[in-house]
C-alpha cells in the first residue's frame, strides 16, 4: 500500500486536501485524524507536520508527501521534487533596516535570523557569504528590533509586516516556493505513486485550462486557429451551414476573457467556456 504525508495544518493542509479529492482520493474529515486508509485507491494518508514530511520521505518511512518547496530544501533530507502542485506561492527574502540600502555582498559577517536555517545556510555557501545563521522558530521580523540579528531572511508576500519592524527587502530572491510532491527518487517510483501523480496533474492541468467552443466562417478558420491553438490542435467540426464550423479548444484560464475578444472581433460567436474538472493529457 502506498504511504503518503500530508500537511496536518498551515496554509498547504487544506488546498492539499482539496486537490487530492478532486484526484479521486478520500481524505479525513476529522482534523484529529492523523491516518486515513483509502482501500478503493490502495493508499494510506498521514498527516504529519510540514516541516516533518520530507524527513519521513527521506528516509524511506513514507513514499511520497506533499510539502512546499522551502521546507524541501531547508530540511536537507533524500528526497527529491517529482512535481509542482500550483498552489501554495511564497517568494523567500533577505531584509535589513529600512534605508540601509543593503546588497547581497553586505551579509558577510553579520547575523542573519531566520526559520530555515538549512535553505539560507546552503544559499549562502553558494553565494560564497560567511554569515552567522541564528535559528528562530518565529516572529522572525523582530529579531533585528530586540538585537539578535543583524539581518532576516524569510517568506515574503505583501511586505507590510517587514515594513511595521522597520525592514525593507534588498536582494534577488533567494527562493520561489509552492506546494510540490516529493518521493526518495525521480527515478523509481513506488507502485501506486505514478497514478497519484498523473491524477494530481490532471487536476493540476484542470485548473489552469477552460474548454473554449465557437462557431466560425470557414474563410476565418485559420485565422481563429491562430488565436486558439490548443494543445495539440483545435477540434473542428461541420455544421449545417457550409460556410461555418466549430471549433473546440483548450485555453487557458487566465487568458479566457483576452481571447473571447479577439474570437469576437475575428467573427466567432456562439463562443461558450466551459470548466474542466480533470483531465489525462
Amino acid at each position: 500500500m502506498l504511504r503518503v504525508a500530508i500537511p496536518n495544518k498551515g496554509s498547504l493542509a487544506e488546498e492539499s486536501i482539496a486537490i487530492l479529492k478532486e484526484a479521486g482520493y478520500k481524505q479525513r474529515s476529522d482534523s484529529r485524524d492523523l491516518v486515513l486508509v483509502d482501500l478503493g485507491n490502495n493508499v494510506e494518508f498521514y498527516y504529519l507536520r510540514p516541516r516533518d514530511i520530507a524527513i519521513y520521505v527521506g528516509s524511506g518511512e513514507l513514499e511520497a508527501g506533499i510539502t512546499g518547496r522551502d521546507l524541501l530544501i531547508d530540511s536537507q533530507a533524500a528526497a527529491v521534487e517529482i512535481m509542482s502542485l500550483d498552489f501554495g506561492a511564497s517568494t523567500f527574502r533577505f531584509a535589513g533596516p529600512a534605508g540601509s540600502s543593503l546588497s547581497l555582498k553586505d551579509i558577510n559577517g553579520k547575523r542573519v535570523a531566520t526559520a530555515y536555517p538549512g535553505l539560507v545556510s546552503a544559499h549562502l555557501a553558494s553565494s560564497g557569504i560567511k554569515a552567522d545563521v541564528v535559528r528562530l522558530d518565529g516572529a522572525v521580523e523582530s529579531s533585528v528590533r530586540l538585537g539578535v540579528a543583524d539581518l532576516i531572511a524569510d517568506v515574503v508576500s505583501t511586505g507590510n509586516t517587514l515594513r511595521q519592524a522597520g525592514l525593507e527587502i534588498f536582494g534577488e530572491p533567494i527562493l520561489t516556493s509552492e506546494a510540490i510532491v516529493i518521493a526518495r527518487k525521480k527515478d523509481q517510483l513506488p507502485d501506486g505513486l505514478e497514478v497519484l501523480i498523473r491524477r494530481l496533474q490532471g487536476v493540476v492541468t484542470a485548473r489552469q485550462y477552460v474548454l473554449l467552443d465557437y462557431d466560425v466562417k470557414k474563410s476565418d478558420i485559420d485565422a481563429a486557429c491562430a488565436i486558439t491553438p490548443g494543445l495539440e490542435s483545435p477540434t473542428i467540426s461541420p455544421l449545417q451551414n457550409p460556410e461555418w464550423v466549430a471549433v473546440r479548444a483548450m485555453v487557458k484560464r487566465t487568458a479566457t476573457n483576452e481571447i473571447m475578444d479577439q474570437l469576437w472581433a475575428l467573427g466567432a460567436r456562439g463562443i461558450l467556456v466551459t470548466d474542466i474538472h480533470a483531465c489525462r493529457l
